[in-house]
């Protein structure tokens, strides 16, 4: 028998401690957030993608009372980019997600279908696509999105 070990190597920042390109990403996401569709968790978020190009697409989460028909913010703004850009590699994502009006103080982390989508789309363009997640009281940073999910499915 043999043992994998798996690891995430997380980054934990203040923002004090970003570069202004990584801030405005996260500003990007929170205002985002503003426009999600939450009426039934009231758990808002938004996510905005920076490409390879430095273009800038952003999404949110969409509910939807035909529970689970809605969609997460993540895989609004990367299945927008790819759509709208499907040659450009997409370099960050930035996730910031606000309840009751105010943003989360750990950040949120993204569910397992947001996971693989991000890990394919690091794949297909053979690039890393750093991970950046917002909280009010830190900022996780992941610098590589197949980190999150290992053992990642693949055809």
């Amino acid at each position: 028998m043999k043992e994998l070990t798996l690891k995430t190597n997380v980054k934990v920042y203040a923002p004090e401690e970003l570069d202004a390109e990584t801030l405005h990403l996260i500003a990007e996401a929170k205002q985002a957030a503003s426009t999600s569709y939450a009426p039934y968790s009231n758990f808002h978020v938004g996510a905005a993608v920076m490409l390879d190009d430095g273009t800038i697409i952003k999404g949110s989460n969409q509910e939807n009372a035909a529970y689970p028909s809605g969609l997460c913010a993540e895989r609004t703004a990367l299945f927008y980019a790819h759509a709208q850009h499907p040659q450009t590699p997409i370099r960050k994502i930035a996730i910031a997600a606000c309840q009751n009006e105010k943003f989360t103080h750990l950040p949120v982390t993204p569910c397992g279908a947001c996971r693989q989508v991000m890990a394919e789309y690091a794949g297909k363009n053979k690039a890393t696509m750093q991970v950046i997640l917002y909280g009010t009281e830190s900022i996780y940073i992941i610098d590589d999105a197949r980190e999150l999910l290992p053992l990642t499915f693949e055809l």
